[in-house]
C-alpha cells in the first residue's frame, strides 16, 4: 500500500531531476547512432532504465552524470551488432565518366545515415540543456566521421571533447580506466583527422549569405534552372544523395546529373527552407501525377564563404513528418 502511495510522487520527482536532460541526451544518442529515429528510440530506453533504477539512485554522481552512463551503454548495445551508418561518399570514390543515371543502394546492403532537425535542439531557447550542445558538434561531417569510430572510441571522443566530462569521469561512466579513456582519445582524434584533415569552414545558417545561398538552390530547383545553381555551388563541389552509391564531384558533373535526372520541369519541386545539423537546409516536394506535392526528403548544404561546398538529400519521407513538416502540399 505504501509503495501504491508514494509512487506518483516518485515519479514526478524522477521526472522534474531527469526530463531537463532530455534533449541533450537526444542529441548524445544521435551522435553516438546517426540516426535521428534511433536516437528517439535509445533516449525512451534510457528513460525506462532510468526509472527502474531510480529507487537505488544514491546521489554519488550527479543525475546528469547517471543519466549519461546509461544512455552511453544503452548506445553501445545498440550499435555493436549493426552495420554504421554511412554517407554515399563513404562507399567509394566519386563517380567517374558522363553516365548519370543512378541506382538505389539495396535496403538491407547499407545503414544511411540521417540528418539531426535542428528544432530538437532549439525549441526551447531558454532550456538550460541546450546550451551543451554545441552547433560544430552536430555538422553533418563531424557525424558522419565519427561512425567510422570504433563504438568505444566514438563514445570517449564525444564524452571528452563534446560534453567536457574529465578523463576520470569518462572511465566511470564506460567502466574503465582513466588510463584506457586517454589512449582511446588519442586514438579516436589521430583517426578523425584522416577523416577529415581540413574541416570546412562553413558559414552560421543565420548568416545572410548562407541564407541567400539556401534561397538560390531553392529557386533553382523550382524554376528547373541549371544555370542558377551553378551559380550556388563551388567549383569543388560535391553531391551525393541516399539511397544511391554514386556521387558527383566537381561542378560540372554535379550540374550534369542534376539537370538529366532531377530538376525536371519547372514546377515539379517545392522546398521549404529548414535547418539541419546546424546547418541550412530544405523540406523537398515533388509533384505527383494527380498535381499533389508529397514529400521527398530532406537536403543538407554546407555553406561557405565561396559558395556551396557539398550538397547532401536525404530520400527518405519519413524525415519529412520527423522535421515537422507535413506528408504532403497543395498543389
Amino acid at each position: 500500500m505504501t509503495a501504491q502511495v508514494r509512487e506518483p510522487a516518485d515519479r514526478d520527482r524522477f521526472t522534474a531531476e531527469t526530463e531537463p536532460f532530455r534533449r541533450e541526451l537526444l542529441a548524445h544518442c544521435y551522435r553516438m547512432v546517426g540516426s535521428a529515429h534511433d536516437a528517439e528510440d535509445l533516449v525512451q530506453e534510457t528513460y525506462l532504465r532510468a526509472w527502474r533504477s531510480y529507487a537505488g539512485f544514491e546521489g554519488r554522481a550527479s543525475i546528469r552524470s547517471w543519466l549519461y552512463k546509461i544512455a552511453t551503454n544503452v548506445c553501445l548495445t545498440a550499435v555493436e551488432p549493426r552495420k554504421i551508418r554511412m554517407l554515399p561518399s563513404g562507399l567509394g570514390g566519386p563517380q567517374e565518366g558522363s553516365e548519370t543515371s543512378a541506382n538505389p543502394v539495396a535496403p538491407d546492403e547499407v545503414s544511411w545515415l540521417e540528418p539531426w532537425p535542428d528544432r530538437w535542439t532549439t525549441a526551447a531557447a531558454d532550456d538550460p540543456a541546450t546550451s551543451v550542445v554545441a552547433r560544430e558538434s552536430l555538422r553533418l561531417a563531424l557525424i558522419a566521421s565519427l561512425q567510422h569510430l570504433p563504438a568505444r572510441q566514438r563514445a570517449i571522443l564525444i564524452l571528452r571533447e563534446v560534453l567536457a566530462f574529465s578523463a576520470a569521469e569518462t572511465a566511470q561512466l564506460l567502466g574503465t580506466t582513466t588510463a584506457a579513456v586517454k589512449s582511446g582519445l588519442q586514438r579516436a582524434r589521430a583517426r578523425l583527422g584522416e577523416l577529415e584533415p581540413r574541416p570546412e569552414q562553413l558559414l552560421e545558417p543565420a548568416d545572410q549569405r548562407a541564407r541567400a545561398l539556401l534561397d538560390g538552390y531553392i529557386a533553382a530547383f523550382e524554376r528547373s534552372d541549371a544555370g542558377l545553381l551553378a551559380q550556388v555551388l563551388r567549383a569543388d563541389a560535391t553531391l551525393e544523395a541516399t539511397p544511391f552509391r554514386e556521387w558527383q564531384a566537381g561542378l560540372v558533373n554535379c550540374i550534369r546529373m542534376l539537370a538529366a535526372d532531377v530538376l525536371g520541369a519547372p514546377g515539379d519541386w517545392r522546398m521549404l527552407a529548414t535547418t539541419a545539423n546546424g546547418q541550412p537546409a530544405a523540406v523537398e516536394y515533388r509533384r505527383d501525377e494527380a498535381g499533389v506535392f508529397r514529400g521527398r526528403g530532406i537536403v543538407v548544404l554546407d555553406p561557405t564563404a565561396a559558395g556551396v561546398s557539398r550538397v547532401v538529400a536525404f530520400h527518405d519521407a519519413a524525415l519529412v513528418t520527423l522535421f515537422g513538416f507535413p506528408e504532403s502540399l497543395p498543389d
